[in-house]
């Protein structure tokens, strides 16, 4: 075997070793990410689309996983490729937990990507009254703007999100 042959084949089989690490988070299997990481995993490995062993295990709602890799220093901030943050998509999935989890370790409950979507944002535009509660209590600014220029209010708006318009009609008013 040439030595460029031998280099294929190891990059194949790292490339498939990613792609079962990528499942690991994605399917939320905890302690075999806790045992990667004690080997040295780096906590914010990324995929083909960005998306980080952090982001997957919280979209898929794994919060056993998602906190092993926050314990790791996995950093919530990390956008994929679309521009999503693990929290904004722990919204968007209306995980509750989740979005307290990744508070709770750190996260700014104001945090958004490129985009400049906050959790609020993405909670008020799919009806999630006890998530929108949740985050103004803990200090989220209903008055904070997208790249558009768009906030919570004007969120829920676009969506027609009736519940959460009228949650944050009451704050503006």
């Amino acid at each position: 075997m040439t030595q460029p042959e031998a280099r294929q084949m190891n990059d194949e089989e790292a490339a498939q070793f990613a792609e079962q690490v990528f499942d690991v988070a994605r399917n939320g299997d905890a302690q075999m990410l806790e045992r990667l990481l004690e080997k040295g995993l780096p906590p914010n490995l990324r995929n083909h689309n960005g998306d980080t062993l952090l982001m997957l295990s919280t979209y898929h709602g794994h919060l056993d996983a998602a906190r092993v890799l926050l314990q790791y220093k996995a950093d919530p901030l990390i956008a994929n490729d679309k521009n999503q943050l693990p929290m904004a998509g722990a919204a968007f999935k209306g995980n509750l937990p989740m979005v307290q989890l990744l508070i709770e370790e750190g996260a700014p409950v104001d945090g958004a990507s490129a985009d400049g979507r906050t959790a609020l944002m993405m909670a008020a535009m799919f009806n999630r009254t006890e998530m929108v509660d949740y985050l103004l209590a803990q200090g989220a600014d209903p008055a904070a703007v997208d790249a558009q220029g768009i906030n919570a209010l004007g969120a829920a708006r676009a969506m027609g999100a009736t519940l959460t318009i009228e949650q944050l009609q009451k704050l503006a008013g």
